[in-house]
């Protein structure tokens, strides 16, 4: 009986056991609102199917100028404007490969600046066609009536280049690249290119 007496008051004395704490719930995050507004998708810049820069030449009978640039260049219509009298051509754009043009009618009445070059007797540039065909582009241009300005040729830049003027006075040049050259190397054959023709 005293040992049984001994263990009690051993038990007893003994700590109360520690209950274990309570760890604190991590703070939640905010959820997100399902109906927040999207940002617009934006257009893009330029419109589909143009390149950042776009030629838009000016003409004197552009309806028949459309025409014969399908005819000798291969290109494909894709609007024309007409006034509403028809006379002429407000807007019209075409492509060729995967570029677009886009041309008008001259309107010498709205004072815009911009003439023909037919009726000017010049021009100030040309637009210039890279093309994988350029032998068989050029033979179908000079068929279609274009007049032969630089005869096609390999070139010392490293192109085979032809220059050609359409029946409204515009100026057209046709290449394809055959030798991929360096500035520098450009530079050296120019100067055997030029001493040539002194």
């Amino acid at each position: 009986m005293a040992r049984k007496a001994k263990r009690s008051t051993k038990s007893a004395k003994r700590a109360p056991a520690r209950k274990p704490a309570k760890r604190k719930a991590a703070a939640r995050k905010p959820a997100a609102k399902k109906n927040a507004a999207r940002p617009a998708a934006r257009k893009p810049v330029p419109p589909h199917g143009y390149r950042s820069a776009t030629p838009h030449i000016v003409l004197r009978g552009a309806a028949q100028a459309l025409d014969f640039y399908k005819a000798a260049l291969g290109a494909v219509e894709r609007m024309r404007m007409a006034t509403p009298d028809g006379a002429r051509l407000m807007h019209a754009e075409m492509q060729i490969g995967d570029s677009v043009i886009m041309m008008s009618d001259e309107f010498p009445e709205m004072n815009t600046g911009a003439r023909a070059p037919n009726v000017l007797g010049a021009t100030t540039g040309s637009i210039h066609l890279y093309s994988e065909q350029v032998d068989e582009l050029f033979a179908r241009a000079v068929a279609a009536g274009m007049t032969v300005l630089m005869p096609l040729a390999d070139m010392f830049w490293g192109d085979r280049y032809c220059k050609l003027r359409d029946p409204f006075g515009h100026q057209w040049s046709i290449a394809k690249q055959v030798r991929k050259m360096t500035p520098a190397e450009i530079a050296e054959a120019a100067i055997a290119a030029f001493a040539a023709h002194k």
